[in-house]
């Protein structure tokens, strides 16, 4: 699969949100800001994951529908990875 430049823009962004919580810590800054930080890391992973996989999907059906293939095994493979990412 290739990546396009929006998903590697968004994992650079959490890339940063990461270096920015890491310097949190060193700066010892309050437990409930660091954690508030984190959770929007986990946030941006998350659409990361989504976006990723949703691309993936409509790859692999346009691909299964061209070789004549049933479609539902790729959507069960891509709930799955949605679901295993959680």
């Amino acid at each position: 699969m290739q990546y396009d430049e929006d998903v590697k823009k968004r994992l650079k962004r959490v890339e940063g949100q990461i270096r920015g919580v890491l310097k949190m810590m060193e700066e010892e800054q309050p437990c409930k800001d660091v954690v508030a930080q984190l959770s929007a890391v986990r946030s941006a992973a998350d659409k990361a994951i989504a976006y990723i996989v949703a691309v993936n999907l409509e790859q692999c059906i346009l691909e299964e529908k061209e070789a004549g293939r049933d479609t539902s095994k790729v959507v069960q493979q891509a709930i799955e990875l949605l679901v295993k990412s959680r």
